[in-house]
């Protein structure tokens, strides 16, 4: 029987089979239709599937969640906004299957925890800057969850400066402010002419002034957060993944500034800000490791 796993992200669906090492392989990726959400993310599964039946699916989700009803609301998926219960949803499609469900920072957590940059680290903070910005917790060993399984939100620690509204109702999240789509449409607001992070950071490498200061406004403020973050939670280790964080020197000089400027406290004092080492996926593959059971 196949075990599967499944990364519910703001733009992308991937799902892959899930190997006896908690390894993910035949990986399919999907964009995030405007309509119609659940048939796409239902013909993914089915297709990764490949008509197997299937013994357990763990599931990593963009949030805000809620793992006690199994409802997910990703904020850039409009039609999910609201809630949706993917949970039940996926259940439906496989009725003999454990589902495992979890928040995809306790997922990225998770990954990195038992195959990163964090393995044997008992204090730390995993996050994600991608098109969004996400976190999990790692303290004493376990991954939280919280209350609800939003534990490690941290893209909506609100940074000092910025008043910009984010899509949460609240105004100077950092997600608002550093995520790649908050750092495209303010490069854009400023009359920058490309429409990916990746194109951003590479006219920022052959300095291209709009794109330069665009990420280090992105920078500028995830140092902040990571400073206000770390203070609280006391952590010793911060990794962070996504496809934006991969942007180099123009995001992550000024984000290792800020977070000299920020994190004056003594017990911060030596903390380590790293790139992931898991360069595709981590979401996913932490959904690989909550599918074989293992313990958040």
């Amino acid at each position: 029987m196949a075990i599967l796993a499944l990364d519910i992200g703001a733009t992308k669906f991937a799902a892959g089979v899930v190997g006896p090492g908690a390894e993910v392989r035949d990986v399919r990726r999907v964009d995030v239709p405007a309509a119609r959400v659940w048939d796409t993310c239902r013909e993914l599964l089915l297709a990764v599937a490949g008509g197997e039946s299937v013994a357990a699916v763990g599931i990593g989700a963009a949030g805000p969640v809620d793992v006690r009803t199994g409802v997910t609301g990703p904020l850039n998926i409009p039609e999910w906004k609201a809630g949706f219960p993917v949970v039940a949803a996926v259940q439906e499609l496989f009725p003999a299957a454990a589902i495992r469900f979890a928040i995809d920072g306790a997922c990225l957590a998770l990954a990195e925890h038992r195959l990163g940059a964090l393995r044997g680290v008992p204090d730390a903070l995993a996050m994600t800057v991608s098109s969004g910005i996400g976190g999990g917790i790692v303290a004493d060993g376990k991954v939280l969850l919280g209350r609800t399984g939003n534990a490690g939100h941290v893209g909506h620690i609100v940074v000092p400066g910025w008043d910009t509204p984010c899509g949460c109702g609240g105004r100077g999240c950092v997600e608002a402010v550093a995520s790649g789509m908050s750092s495209v449409r303010w490069a854009r607001e400023q009359g920058w002419s490309g429409t990916t992070g990746a194109r951003l950071a590479a006219d920022a490498h052959a300095g291209d002034e709009l794109a330069v200061a665009a990420l280090r406004r992105a920078g500028t403020a995830l140092g902040a957060a990571i400073a206000s973050a770390a203070a609280l939670l006391d952590v010793d280790r911060v990794v962070i993944g996504g496809g934006f964080a991969q942007s180099g020197a123009p995001l992550w000089d000024p984000l290792r500034a800020a977070l000299d400027a920020h994190a004056g406290l003594k017990f911060l004092r030596g903390l380590r800000v790293e790139l992931s080492e898991i360069t595709h996926g981590a979401t996913l593959a932490g959904a690989g490791v909550l599918a074989v059971g293992e313990p958040v």
